[in-house]
């Protein structure tokens, strides 16, 4: 007889909530912020730049752009493309709703591509039947951390004279055919974000090879002036020109000096995320109910997320059901995500509806999000296993 189920008074798996993933902040962290809190430049300092140039090498391009969340990432990049009124710009419907709004942000209309439905990625063959005339960029979002088909997205990008934009908040330390994500698309998003592969409270970056999108981001977020403080002091001058309409979507010193640490750290950071997913991959490989997500073939995951499909004809619950039944289990599950275009907003403001991407839409009924970050120990993934495995067990058909 299967065990009693902590919703229904059963003894829980763990005494205390894993959550799906948390950050990971040590003394030399704490160290470099307190340095940074007793010098000059709080701001526009030289730890923006120290992260930036940073960042660049990591990612593999000429340049890094700092700012301060990723969805002011998102932003600038869409900015930076030139995407303004009129336009329209395909992005996936299995993402955050940021991919879409940076988009509205600016004027343009978000059109909303399906996913493969063994990744959940981005379907090119979608995308491709999106493109008119109207159409400004694409955006590719590395959906759990896993790089899309960048080669058949450039193809499609170049052939329409696209510009091609990765939202990667999810895919740092991640890798395509040994190209570092950060490098694979014309402008790169990342996020900072405390569940997020790398910490700094908030932030965010765009990576670019393009000197002029540099620039343009640059000014972007320092409310469409050309120089900041630290440029005028250095330079002994006051004077300076707002040239565009920009924000104020600057990192702070502080937080970049915790984003210099905390980079130093992804590569392990990402190795362990990884060898908790193969562990998960081997616990999972003959569990009936559930199915993870496929990894295509030359990719280096980064595993920001961990997500499995449930088969709900092999189940006597639905997804909601086994959401609560693992929470009560002390299993911190997720969902990742409600298609963007069933949200109200986009209802109501572009008549968006169900059936528009149908692949993403059942997906969306069926997927949980579990426990993956660097500081989980092993025994906290076997905490996972028993859970999922015991909740399975005593909804199976």
């Amino acid at each position: 007889m299967p065990a009693k189920l902590a919703i229904f008074g059963g003894a829980p798996v763990r005494s205390g909530l894993l959550p799906y993933s948390r950050q990971s902040v040590g003394e030399d962290d704490i160290a470099a912020v307190n340095a940074v809190l007793r010098s000059d430049w709080l701001t526009t300092g030289p730890m923006v730049e120290e992260f930036e140039r940073s960042f660049a090498l990591f990612a593999g391009t000429k340049h890094a752009v700092a700012v301060g969340n990723g969805t002011a990432a998102l932003h600038a990049a869409y900015c930076a493309a030139g995407i303004g009124p009129g336009d329209e710009v395909i992005v996936p419907a299995m993402t955050f709703a940021a991919t879409a709004n940076a988009a509205v942000f600016l004027g343009a209309t978000p059109v909303f591509a399906d996913c493969d439905p063994e990744t959940l990625l981005i379907d090119p063959k979608s995308v491709e039947a999106l493109v008119t005339k109207k159409t400004k960029a694409v955006v590719a979002m590395d959906y759990t951390g896993q790089p899309c088909d960048y080669d058949a997205l450039r193809t499609i990008a170049d052939g329409k004279k696209l510009t091609l934009i990765a939202d990667a908040c999810h895919a740092l330390g991640g890798f395509l055919n040994d190209r570092p994500t950060g490098s694979l698309a014309d402008l790169n998003a990342f996020s900072f974000h405390p569940v997020k592969p790398i910490a700094t409270g908030e932030g965010g970056m765009v990576t670019t090879d393009d000197p002029e999108m540099a620039v343009r981001m640059r000014c972007f977020r320092n409310h469409g002036i050309t120089t900041d403080h630290r440029q005028r002091q250095e330079q002994g001058s006051w004077f300076y020109e707002m040239q565009a309409l920009g924000y104020n979507y600057r990192l702070s010193d502080i937080q970049c000096a915790l984003g210099v640490s905390q980079l130093k750290k992804a590569p392990a950071w990402t190795k362990r995320r990884q060898e908790l997913a193969k562990m998960y991959d081997m616990a999972f490989s003959a569990t009936k109910g559930l199915r993870p997500l496929s990894v295509r073939s030359g990719v280096s995951h980064a595993y920001h997320l961990y997500v499995i499909q449930l088969n709900l004809d092999l189940l006597a619950a639905d997804r909601n059901d086994i959401f609560r039944a693992l929470r009560a289990e002390n299993i911190g599950v997720n969902v990742h995500y409600i298609p963007v275009h069933l949200h109200p907003y986009y209802r109501k403001n572009f008549g968006t509806r169900e059936g528009l991407c149908p692949v993403a839409e059942k997906a969306y009924t069926c997927i949980l999000s579990l426990p993956v970050f660097a500081a989980m120990t092993d025994k906290d993934a076997d905490d996972v296993i028993a859970a999922m495995e015991k909740v399975l067990s005593y909804f199976a058909a």
